[in-house]
């Protein structure tokens, strides 16, 4: 099961998560297209290998292992997944936030 990132990432984008990826499956980094834009970091769910890396250098406590997402934050398991199999412009109607560039 991949790891999820939520809410608590929202304005934050702090990145720690994301240097200490093995596998660079956290996007959009500081120095890619769309960073600027977008309120969050999220997880491609095809390539995170689980390791879990990524929870404890998340300074919000924003990770989470898909079966522990809370219930209050389940629908970040779509939103994250979403952002890489869909168009930016179909993200943004779907969440009402960017999706990728291009």
């Amino acid at each position: 099961m991949p790891y999820v990132i939520c809410e608590p990432c929202i304005g934050v984008k702090d990145c720690a998560c994301a240097d200490v990826c093995p596998v660079d499956c956290i996007h959009p980094a500081k120095s890619e297209p769309g960073y600027d834009a977008v309120e969050q970091l999220y997880i491609h769910p095809d390539e995170c290998i689980d390791c879990g890396a990524c929870v404890d250098p998340c300074p919000v406590d924003a990770i989470f292992a898909e079966e522990d997402v809370p219930d209050r934050w389940q629908q970040y398991t779509a939103k994250n997944a979403d952002y890489y199999s869909m168009s930016g412009a179909d993200f943004q109607a779907k969440w009402g936030s960017p999706g990728q560039p291009g």
